[in-house]
């Protein structure tokens, strides 16, 4: 039996295609490998870098699907099907939206593949592949190390990807992983982390847990199991990490070199709207508190903001910008509010017919990445998208980009932090360009 994985690109450029620069090991179709059993032949395919090998046979054609990738995998499983090639589809996007995915494959994985995937390779295997498997979200990879052997020669950035948990406690009304998880939290057991750490060769890490620290005591369990590996790591957390002085003793330990942490907005009014609980009471002094906690243990962060609540205005938004300036974020996400399928804010929004797209965004042949896809209260879907581009065009220009590194107790705080400063600011810059206006899917 041969088994092809395929990780979807977004999309084109105006004239040609694109080729993620930035590109990462697709954790996902690693972890599928290792579950897979050893007598089938595994191939991986990467759409971001590489043709997809439609001259070939296979006997299941495995697609892992993101909102963002959903055009481009109906079109890749579509040229599979046309050559009988069996396709099943899965990840995130197909929970969500399992109607619209059967459409476009053989068969379909809701949820989380670990418990169901021995059971589609088998059905393969047999040709009796059923439409739809169903599982419920839950422990990461259990009993299982990533099958990273797949990954070479790709080009990937040199950090390994991994995990320790999946999910988030919080319920912010735009999150689809909120949705997913059903605002649960799910852990791996740290003897299989540690193991997995120790089975690879690269000393830098990036845990990619929606939030690494949602359970705070799970969190430092790892962190003291992390000490004596002398890794570097990062990952992704709440703000509310810098109540907790034992478990940010603890990260800087353990090799944290900073996290990706969603202030969101400045706006506590924002916040409260959305559920974003963590954030209300440090936005409401700007997260100043915060920020010099962060500093004083020398966590470099990358600031994620979303543009595009109700009470938003493009000056609002600009002043968003400044704050960035002024704090000298490691690096900064200007993400505009994307109503993603199945959350409470899509819903709000089609109750309100402020959708465009007809809704579905993902599929629109017009829509264009980093374009608003909803009518905003106080400005024009325009007016969004070109301050969204404001907003990252100057945060990484080449000036602003010398003014942050000034900052001694993060980008500067020893060789090791300035370089990485210095060689991923540049990259990140080129593809922020890159991608903006990029239609999703190859087709016309």
């Amino acid at each position: 039996m041969k088994l092809l994985l395929i990780r979807p690109n977004i999309g084109r450029l105006e004239h040609s295609l694109f080729v993620d620069e930035a590109r990462m090991e697709p954790l996902q179709l690693g972890v599928l490998a290792g579950l897979t059993p050893a007598d089938v032949e595994v191939v991986l395919c990467d759409d971001r870098c590489e043709e997809i090998p439609y001259e070939h046979k296979y006997s299941l054609v495995a697609i892992t699907v993101e909102t963002f990738t959903a055009r481009r995998a109906y079109e890749i499983s579509a040229e599979f099907k046309k050559r009988e090639c069996p396709v099943v589809l899965g990840g995130m996007h197909i929970t969500l939206l399992p109607e619209e995915a059967a459409l476009y494959a053989d068969s379909i994985v809701t949820g989380d593949a670990e418990t169901v995937w021995t059971e589609v390779i088998e059905d393969a295997r047999q040709n009796r592949l059923k439409p739809r498997y169903d599982a419920p979200p839950g422990i990461p990879q259990p009993g299982t190390a990533t099958r990273r052997d797949l990954f070479g020669g790709k080009g990937y950035l040199p950090i390994t990807l991994l995990q320790f948990g999946r999910g988030c406690r919080y319920s912010c009304s735009y999150c689809a992983v909120s949705t997913y998880f059903h605002s649960c939290h799910y852990k791996r057991r740290i003897d299989e982390v540690i193991r997995e750490i120790e089975g690879q060769n690269r000393r830098t890490l990036f845990f990619v847990d929606d939030n690494i620290t949602a359970d705070h005591q799970a969190a430092k369990e790892l962190f003291r199991a992390l000490i004596p590996l002398k890794v570097r790591w990062v990952s992704q957390a709440s703000i509310d990490i810098t109540g907790d002085r034992e478990l940010l003793t603890l990260m800087k330990k353990s090799g944290c070199l900073g996290n990706v942490i969603g202030f969101e907005s400045l706006s506590p009014e924002n916040l409260a709207g959305t559920g974003k609980t963590a954030n209300v009471s440090a936005s409401s002094d700007e997260y100043r508190t915060e920020i010099k906690i962060l500093r004083d243990f020398g966590f470099q962060t990358w600031a994620a903001f979303t543009l595009g609540y109700d009470r938003d205005t493009p000056d609002a938004l600009e002043r968003m910008l400044d704050f960035s300036l002024e704090n000298r974020f490691t690096f900064a996400a200007f993400n505009i509010l994307m109503p993603y399928p199945g959350t409470r804010f899509y819903q709000r929004l089609n109750r309100e017919n402020r959708l465009l797209y007809n809704g579905k965004w993902w599929l629109h042949p017009e829509y264009r990445f980093n374009h608003a896809a909803y009518i905003p209260a106080k400005m024009t879907a325009g007016q969004l998208t070109e301050t969204g581009l404001h907003c990252r065009s100057v945060f990484n220009s080449p000036g602003a980009i010398v003014r942050r590194a000034f900052d001694l107790k993060t980008n500067m705080r020893n060789p090791l932090r300035l370089g990485i400063y210095c060689a991923y600011n540049p990259l990140f810059k080129r593809e922020t360009v890159k991608k903006q206006d990029m239609l999703l899917g190859y087709s016309e």
